[in-house]
């Protein structure tokens, strides 16, 4: 049974993996905000457990243990999330720090149950995809707004990237996961966007168009 700090890197070793299931031990300090010295020390021990490979001045890789352990973490994180929007009317800028304390809990029949008074969802609310109880992901291919072309309507389906800040400019912005976006019109200067959502207009950044994953309508 893994202690909360193993989950955490676990976690962050997962979220940073290339697609060769390598990261670097900076990287991993990094996210996780600790010394290198201290990341290297938690890392040999992932390694004698059989969760990473650890060589000298090589990247660490992701065992087969070690992304199964890790997905079960994120399984646990993002039902958590699901069931405080769906179940309990938080928003979905508010649920993250939330469940980063309630995925620790041990407990398989506790999100067993939370799973099923969901009845099963395949996304947590910020689109993400929720590992099933075998570790497996099953993730989706999305285009970004800023990929589609003017005239185009898209659906929002999911975010890259999920920060407290960014949900709170989106819920200004009334766009949320299912709302129709009209592309009509992108300025060359910048590539800033004009759309209409909700029979209003609004205009975004490149950069935010580039974190808004969507498909065709």
């Amino acid at each position: 049974m893994q202690s909360q700090t193993v989950e955490n890197y676990l976690k962050a070793l997962f979220s940073l993996a290339n697609e060769n299931n390598e990261v670097g031990i900076s990287e991993l300090s990094e996210k996780l905000e600790v010394s290198k010295p201290t990341a290297n020390s938690m890392v040999k021990k992932l390694h004698e457990d059989g969760f990473v490979k650890y060589e000298k001045y090589k990247p660490l890789v992701l065992t087969e243990k070690g992304k199964k352990a890790a997905a079960m973490v994120i399984r646990k994180h993002r039902l958590t999330e699901m069931y405080l929007v769906e179940k309990m009317g938080f928003g979905w800028e508010e649920v993250h720090s939330v469940a980063e304390q309630i995925e620790h809990i041990k407990s398989p029949l506790f999100f067993d149950r939370m799973d099923e008074l969901l009845n099963h969802p395949a996304i947590d609310p910020h689109g993400s995809p929720i590992p099933d109880k075998n570790g497996q992901i099953h993730w989706k291919s999305y285009n970004t707004l800023a990929d589609i072309e003017v005239g185009e309507t898209v659906v929002l389906k999911a975010l890259s990237l999920s920060t407290k800040e960014f949900l709170e400019f989106l819920n200004r912005k009334e766009l949320a996961l299912n709302t129709n976006i009209e592309v009509e019109q992108r300025e060359p200067f910048d590539e800033s966007v004009h759309l209409q959502v909700n029979g209003k207009a609004i205009t975004l950044s490149k950069q935010i168009c580039e974190r808004l994953l969507v498909e065709a309508v």
